[in-house]
Order: C-alpha cells, then structure tokens, then sequence
C-alpha cells in the first residue's frame, strides 16, 4: 500500500513529514506533478512526472490509486474520485475527507467557482499555520498506525 501525493500544491511542510514518516515506517510514497519536485533519494520514493495540463496529475491518480491507499491532496474532485475508488483522503491541513463529508465539500467547492465565474474575488486559502501542521502530522500518525494494526 502506498501513500499518493497530489504533489504539485502539496505544501513543502507536508512534504517533508511525508518523507520522514515514510523513512520511519517503511512506506512507500508516490509524488505525481508536471514539475521537478525535491525530494531525498529513497527506494521508498518515487516521483512520477506527467506532462503540463488542466488536471493531469489528478487523472493519473484517479486512475491508479487502490482502495485502502492514502492519498494527501487538497483537490476536492480528485479526493471524491479516490474516496469512490475505496482509498483514504488527508488534506495538507489534516482533514479527513470521506464519504460522509466529501459531498458538502463538493458543494462548496462548486459554489466557489460560480463565485470566482461571476468576478468575485475571493482569495487563496490562508498559509498553514502551527495547528495546521499538527492537525495533518496526527492524521498521517493514525492512518499509518491503523495500517500497521491491520497487517
């Protein structure tokens, strides 16, 4: 089992506790963008490089990740297709995206872009902060120990 990363807006934070985490437990990682992404040499690590265009990287991701996979992404629609495929959803701020809640995430995602499509401006997410962090270090912590009691 592998953990997906929706690596091209995947904050270099995140990155980092992936890779010492993966280091820790044995678990491989699989980065997918359209750019050069850093990353520490490690048989665990692997990064897959897709060519530039509109949700690339995600339809990779849609189309490989296996129930029971994690994926880390902050892409709404990419996180419904890998939860309707059986995986697991942790946003870079350590929110657990399920069938239980990824409908009204959707919804809301969809009412923002008619907002941005009528010129409402309405910003960029805030830039993570300490709880953020910590809230998506202790979400990658459980599903990494859910996984090792399950084996």
């Amino acid at each position: 089992m592998s953990i997906w990363i929706d690596a091209d807006a995947c904050p270099k934070v995140c990155r980092e506790m992936l890779c010492r985490a993966s280091e820790r437990t044995a678990t491989p990682l699989i980065f997918v963008s359209n750019h050069a992404i850093p990353l520490p040499k490690s048989v665990l690590i692997k990064a897959v490089h897709v060519p530039s265009g509109f949700d690339v990287a995600d339809s990779k991701i849609a189309a490989d990740i296996q129930a029971g996979e994690l994926l880390i992404t902050q892409d709404i629609p990419l996180a419904a297709a890998a939860i309707a495929k059986g995986a697991i959803v942790i946003t870079p701020r350590g929110d657990l995206l399920n069938k239980n809640n990824i409908g009204e995430r959707l919804t809301l995602r969809n009412f923002q872009e008619e907002l941005r499509g009528s010129g409402m401006q309405l910003g960029g997410p805030a830039a993570l902060d300490n709880k953020d962090k910590q809230k998506f270090g202790n979400a990658l912590d459980q599903y990494l120990q859910s996984r090792r009691s399950n084996h």
